[in-house]
């Protein structure tokens, strides 16, 4: 069973930064690329950043370049996002996801 467990949320001063966790369990977490998505407050899902298996190769959205860093650890099989220069547009609850399957999701809220 793909079991999916974000972490790391909080609540955090524009301008802050946050580290988002996501252990994964259930598949071959090494062979397969993870995404960060997003909802924030009445408002559609949102793709937010994705990782190959290896971790070679990252993609962000053009909200979050240079701002976020996705990354991964296959051995732990977590992948991570770690989210600096945070703005209250940036207020959302996050989920770590591989195809059709989610996390719970953890709340991220920015404010001052």
């Amino acid at each position: 069973e793909v079991q999916l467990v974000e972490s790391g949320g909080g609540l955090v001063q524009p301008g802050g930064s946050l580290r988002l966790s996501c252990a994964a369990s259930g598949f071959t977490f090494s062979s397969y690329a993870m995404s960060w998505v997003r909802q924030a407050p009445g408002k559609g899902l949102e793709w937010v950043s994705a990782i190959n298996s290896g971790g070679g190769s990252t993609s962000y959205a053009d909200s979050v370049k240079g701002r976020f860093t996705i990354s991964r650890d296959n051995v732990k099989n977590t992948v991570y996002l770690q989210m600096n220069d945070l703005k209250p547009e940036d207020t959302a609850v996050y989920y770590c996801s591989i195809g059709v399957y989610w996390g719970q999701g953890t709340q991220v809220t920015v404010s001052s």
